[in-house]
């Protein structure tokens, strides 16, 4: 009989897709996690493929709190989107510093194409609110000084940003592509 002696192990590289964001102030290299958060980076990626998200807004920027992106294109004018999403918000995943989550409305399983990157900790996010909180799925491993960046544009009302922060486009990336990316390499 023979023995198999390949294994099959759940590293971070083995559940992780990478992306990177190209925005009109500097580029933003995100790792999502499949392996937490299955339904949110499958939903974000299948956005991704179709180019959805080139040409949207950042549309919500708030310094103490969260940047806000992914349904707006320039001028406010709201994307049609697909399906609402389940709220994995139970995946263990928390709202900090650099992590990207789902953004969505009062209701816990509303979630589509908008996302937002916490610039702060965030644990009131992780509060359970009118039935749930808020999933993150993944985090920011290269251009938070771009995150910042945005994060300190001003703001008029609804705190949409005076001068445009435009997503110009979205791509998956290797995690070798993404590693060379990082400040640490």
């Amino acid at each position: 009989m023979k023995t198999d002696t390949s294994k099959t192990t759940d590293t971070p590289q083995a559940t992780s897709e990478f992306v990177r964001m190209q925005t009109s102030m500097g580029q933003i290299v995100l790792q999502l996690d499949a392996g937490n958060a299955p339904i949110s980076v499958a939903n974000f990626l299948s956005y991704v493929d179709k180019g959805f998200y080139d040409g949207t807004l950042f549309h919500r920027v708030i310094q103490t709190f969260m940047i806000q992106g992914g349904g707006f294109t320039p001028g406010m004018i709201k994307k049609p989107t697909g399906p609402p999403i389940t709220n994995e918000w139970r995946n263990g995943l928390k709202n900090t510093r650099g992590t990207i989550a789902m953004a969505r409305t009062s209701r816990p399983d509303s979630a589509t194409s908008q996302f937002f990157i916490n610039v702060v900790d965030n644990g009131g996010l992780d509060m359970p609110k009118g039935g749930a909180a808020y999933a993150v799925f993944g985090h920011v491993v290269a251009g938070m000084d771009v995150v910042d960046a945005i994060r300190n544009v001003p703001t008029g009302q609804k705190d949409v940003p005076i001068e445009p922060v435009l997503i110009e486009e979205v791509r998956r990336m290797t995690a070798e592509e993404a590693q060379e990316s990082s400040p640490d390499s």
